[in-house]
């Protein structure tokens, strides 16, 4: 006797029932990835039928169109921390998924039209801007001569800050402009940076990283993985800022590491 006469055929999950194919579905101009899915297998399939379907997923096509079309992603971090001991993978993670599932395909590298998020100086322009209208609506006469970045991620917080500087820096110099001429990271040991909260007795060795966890599109320059100050959390990192302003003595601060 078969085995599966002993069953009721009530305790048999229901068939599956597609939805219909909408005909004349209209053509997807754009993918924009804002953060990593739930279910990483079943974004993947659609992003990548887009793409190789010219934005018409339910089409077949003889050929991978390319270039393909526009591809904008944010959100690059790699890991991010969370309740668990170890870091959770990010949206960068997602996307190195992506890049790496089209190009088997393909052959070819997945193009962005563009990447915005840390460690994109956009981001860091828009936080600016954003800086300098609260400082006006507030009344604040004084220029804001200096940025300060704090985060707890090397590879997106630290490299950004470091960049935007360097922009800065080059492009604004001591002009009488009144807008910041320069912009500090300050790195907590706490989060994805870890070390379990304490400072590091060598910062710059211990912040030099041989393993590049930044995008793709970004390069890897030990130089911008460097922060300008390394402190043991946010709350240092906030004394730190007032006593290099100038707003709390010396004695007033949390002691912090420096440069």
């Amino acid at each position: 006797m078969a085995l599966y006469t002993f069953y009721k055929q009530t305790h048999r999950p229901p068939p599956i029932i597609s939805p219909p194919v909408i005909q004349n579905f209209p053509a997807i101009e754009a993918v924009i990835l804002l953060g990593e899915p739930v279910r990483w297998e079943t974004s993947l399939q659609l992003i990548l039928d887009i793409l190789l379907s010219n934005g018409r997923p339910t089409a077949w096509l003889p050929q991978v169109p390319y270039p393909h079309i526009p591809v904008l992603a944010c959100n690059m971090d790699l890991q991010w921390m969370a309740e668990a001991k170890n870091p959770r993978f990010g949206h960068g993670t997602f996307l190195v998924c992506l890049e790496t599932l089209y190009h088997k395909l393909t052959g070819r590298e997945l193009r962005y039209e563009a990447l915005i998020g840390k460690p994109s100086m956009v981001t860091y322009s828009f936080a600016e801007h954003l800086i300098l209208e609260q400082a006006m609506k507030r009344g604040w006469d004084a220029p804001i001569r200096t940025l300060y970045a704090i985060g707890d991620n090397p590879m997106a917080d630290i490299y950004g800050a470091n960049l935007y500087n360097h922009f800065l820096t080059s492009n604004r110099g001591k002009s009488e402009d009144g807008l910041p001429h320069s912009c500090r990271s300050i790195l907590v040991c706490t989060g994805v940076y870890g070390n379990q909260g304490e400072v590091p007795t060598d910062t710059r060795e211990s912040v030099t990283q041989t393993v590049f966890h930044g995008h793709r599109d970004f390069r890897l320059d030990p130089t911008l993985v460097e922060a300008s100050h390394i402190v043991k959390d946010v709350e240092h990192a906030v004394n730190l800022v007032l006593r290099e302003e100038g707003w709390v003595s010396e004695s007033e601060g949390l002691e912090s590491a420096s440069e």
